[in-house]
């Protein structure tokens, strides 16, 4: 057996002294058991925006592992989503939007310092979103002018610097530069 969700309720138990907690068993695959613990996961009251993050990637992972079967006498993979799109129903149990999950799975590309960032509330969500299409050697860049400049980047100076490095124009002086403007 495996403890796919109340990981925390088992521990108040046996802290409580309590030996016996009541349970479900089900049968799950390994990618049922995924959506489950992420369903039960970001419903938390408190869940930092990378603890998010990656849940959502993880069950975007496992929905397209599930729903991706190759169809009977197709032999081809074809996704089952009843007409949405698969960050639609990866955010159904959450309430929160495909773009939203979308922004989540996003931020799973930023560096850990800047993604730790983004769960110190340092860093707003949007523009953390912004920065984590710049490639890491950009953001390790970044994450240097932002501690010899004090300052973190707003939506504009983030939008301006993913458009930068678009270009192929981000270098550190144009980091800096836009890192400086008020």
């Amino acid at each position: 057996y495996e403890l796919i969700a109340g990981h925390r309720r088992k521990l108040a138990s046996a802290i409580a002294g309590l030996y016996t907690l009541p349970v479900l068993i089900r049968e799950l695959t390994d990618e049922q058991a995924v959506i489950a613990m992420v369903d039960s996961n970001v419903q938390r009251e408190n869940i930092l925006p990378s603890e998010k993050a990656f849940a959502y990637k993880m069950k975007l992972e496992a929905l397209n592992r599930q729903l991706g079967r190759p169809a009977e006498k197709e032999g081809r993979v074809v996704p089952h989503y009843s007409g949405k799109r698969s960050t639609a129903v990866v955010g159904e149990n959450s309430g929160d939007s495909y773009k939203q999950v979308q922004r989540y799975i996003r931020l799973t590309e930023l560096i850990p310092q800047l993604l730790q960032m983004v769960d110190d509330k340092k860093i707003a969500f949007n523009p953390a979103v912004e920065l984590s299409y710049l490639p890491k050697k950009e953001q390790e860049l970044l994450l240097s002018a932002m501690e010899a400049e004090q300052s973190t980047p707003s939506m504009s100076q983030s939008q301006r610097l993913k458009a930068l490095s678009a270009d192929g124009k981000l270098t550190e002086e144009s980091l800096i530069e836009v890192m400086r403007e008020q």
